[in-house]
């Protein structure tokens, strides 16, 4: 070995992963490695470029990688010594999607994929910290704090949740393959093959899987003339096959295909290659699948341009969701995913209407009301808004006002053509009403919260749930100022809030039956939104505005943070937290089931175990209700 290698492998043997593989195997890689010297400023690789054949490693100076947001540059991780960039190669067959710059005179580590790659198949704590990291996006996920080195993620616009999303996400696949026999011969597979227009067949044995064919083999075997076209498949077929269960995702299908040096996946009924083909996932299908990642659907929402374009995009948003449901992927997890894709919609919604407006004539807050501000909004439910303006003059207010009316409703019917139905209530920016400047919204909250029965009319506690869509934030913020300084020993507010959360019917009869609709076109059914699910999120905010919690707007999280603050009750609020989470799945997969808003569920089509479980998750709200009667004095209003 030359000293220049047994350098490299020296220094790559102090960091993860590499610190997993023995001197011989890092000095095995280390002759192939390439020296890269960058200059200051210096592309390596940028947006759009096709992928190169290594990944890299920075063995001095730091690389900058960022992406082009909103017509911005946008950094997103310096890398320094030991670090790992430009994976990409390894997860996917498009161009990148970030640039590689040098911040200073670099040097940097460009190792093969093709060298790399039998490591990773023979080396499982190598495969993990891939695995790990590329799920959780994390530097190294076995130490957060101590890392000398680490690997950085090619997937650009996520989050930590966004991304695990990518190692939890189901794909859709082919569940009807090709098939055939061991005994078929290569011209009739390759007959099959073409009026199928598949350039993939499984061989199987008592539809067991033994082997397949591809497009590859065809090429390399027989159009190079190694075999006759009378040979047996048995011949030329690659065996044994790879498989995995129905409900692989998409991360671990990358891995496995990256293990194995695969470009297809057969899928069997118990994931083993001794039960029932199910179907077969293919190199495409991951890439298909990479494209209802929640960070491309909120780069494709940015670069749209027609309410059409952004409903295809709700509608990609409805098939994640559904997916994640059946992945069985924590609801809070899918609620903040969700939450991003939604409120993305509503920005850009707002974007297009100052695009055909012009320019606004004052600065301005589109706040999301209601579930979508609560960051609660799995289904097309109908959408809740208010618009805030700042302060102008006296002779400017009415045309000011009605710039903003004519963006409210050109917004609120962009969002109907997606597909979030207009407030029955009018609940919307659009409305006159609730279209104002800041000093008249901090009267009106004013006049809410000290003079509640006075107004009770149009005080809806929605009011109270908001999240910043668009605009402002100083504004948002003033808002909330005036609600927390209202709220302070406002026992009269209280008391109305907490009389309002106690007015709704009990999800159950006194013999602990369902209290189902008795009349209407929901006869029979049960009411999920209004006896189960409103009662928590009524109480959640009570409480979050009485202890002064701010910025936290989702009952589940309210619930758990209460837990924290009041401690002598913790038990009833994480009670209340998880049945939350329960309720809310069992009205997701309602709405998805029957493309509405899931608020009516049909108990006959509900198992036993389901509905002792639906029955279980009502427990809590017994003791909530009674620690708000314990808590508030509910007299005037009761």
């Amino acid at each position: 070995m030359n000293s220049i290698a047994e350098h490299i492998a020296d220094f790559l043997k102090e960091y993860p992963p590499f610190n997993h593989l023995t001197f011989q195997e890092l000095s095995e890689i280390a002759t192939s490695i390439r020296v890269v010297n960058l200059e200051k400023h210096k592309i390596l690789f940028q947006i759009n470029d096709a992928l190169h054949d290594s990944f890299y490693v920075v063995a001095s100076g730091v690389i900058n990688l960022s992406v082009i947001a909103d017509a911005e540059e946008t950094l997103l991780n310096k890398c320094h010594d030991g670090d790992i960039f430009g994976l990409r190669p390894f997860f996917a067959k498009n161009n990148y999607m970030m640039t590689a710059k040098a911040r200073e005179e670099s040097i940097v580590y460009a190792i093969p994929i093709a060298t790399f790659r039998p490591f990773v198949a023979n080396n499982s704590e190598v495969l993990n910290f891939l695995l790990e990291s590329f799920a959780t996006n994390t530097p190294n996920p076995k130490d957060k704090e101590n890392l000398r080195g680490k690997l950085i993620s090619d997937n650009v616009y996520y989050s930590v949740q966004q991304s695990e999303m990518q190692y939890f996400q189901s794909l859709n696949y082919n569940n009807s393959p090709l098939k055939t026999t061991i005994t078929s011969t290569v011209i009739e597979v390759a007959q099959l093959m073409t009026e199928t227009v598949m350039n993939n067949v499984i061989v199987c044995d008592n539809n067991m899987p033994i082997g397949i064919v591809t497009d590859s083999d065809m090429r390399s075997k027989i159009a190079t003339g190694r075999f006759p076209l009378t040979t047996s498949v048995d011949k030329i077929m690659s065996s044994p096959v790879i498989t995995v269960q129905e409900n692989v995702s998409l991360a671990e299908a990358q891995l496995l295909m990256i293990k194995h040096n695969m470009t297809h996946l057969c899928v069997t009924q118990d994931g083993t290659n001794k039960s029932t083909v199910k179907g077969i996932i293919s190199e495409r299908d991951l890439i298909i699948a990479q494209a209802s990642n929640p960070g491309v659907l909120i780069k494709e929402i940015k670069r749209s341009q027609t309410p059409k374009d952004l409903k295809q995009i709700r509608e990609r948003l409805a098939d994640l969701i559904q997916n994640s449901i059946h992945k069985n992927i924590p609801l809070s997890h899918i609620n903040n995913i969700a939450s991003e894709i939604n409120m993305a919609l509503i920005k850009r919604s707002v974007e297009l209407s100052i695009l055909e407006l012009g320019s606004p004539p004052a600065r301005f807050a589109w706040l999301s009301i209601g579930s979508q501000g609560r960051k609660e909004q799995l289904l097309p439910t109908d959408q809740d808004s208010i618009l805030i303006f700042e302060d102008v003059t006296p002779d400017k207010y009415r045309d000011v006002k009605d710039y903003f009316l004519k963006l409210g409703k050109k917004t609120t019917a962009t969002l109907e053509k997606i597909g979030y139905e207009l407030c029955p209530n009018g609940h919307m920016g659009s409305n006159m009403l609730w279209c104002k400047s800041l000093t008249d919204w901090i009267k009106q909250y004013n006049s809410w919260m000290n003079t509640p029965g006075e107004n009770s009319n149009d005080l809806s506690s929605i009011f109270f749930d908001y999240e910043i869509a668009f605009g402002e934030q100083k504004i948002e913020e003033a808002i909330t100022n005036t609600v927390f300084k209202n709220a302070k020993n406002n026992t009269l507010f209280f008391d109305f809030l907490g009389n309002d959360a106690l007015r709704k019917n009990a999800p159950l009869t006194f013999f602990k039956n369902f209290n189902v609709e008795e009349e209407g076109p929901n006869k029979n059914k049960f009411d999920i939104k209004t006896r189960a699910l409103m009662p928590l999120i009524d109480g959640a905010r009570l409480f979050a505005l009485n202890y002064n919690i701010r910025g936290i707007n989702n009952t589940y999280q309210r619930f758990k943070q209460l837990a924290i603050t009041d401690v002598k009750n913790s038990e009833i609020y994480l009670n209340c937290a998880e049945a939350f989470l329960i309720l809310s799945k069992f009205r997701t997969i309602e709405g998805l089931k029957n493309d509405d808003s899931g608020q009516f569920i049909n108990l006959n089509e509900l198992s036993k175990i389901d509905k002792e479980k639906l029955k279980n998750a009502l427990t809590p709200m017994k003791e909530l209700e009674e620690l708000i009667k314990s808590k508030f004095q509910l007299t005037q209003f009761s």
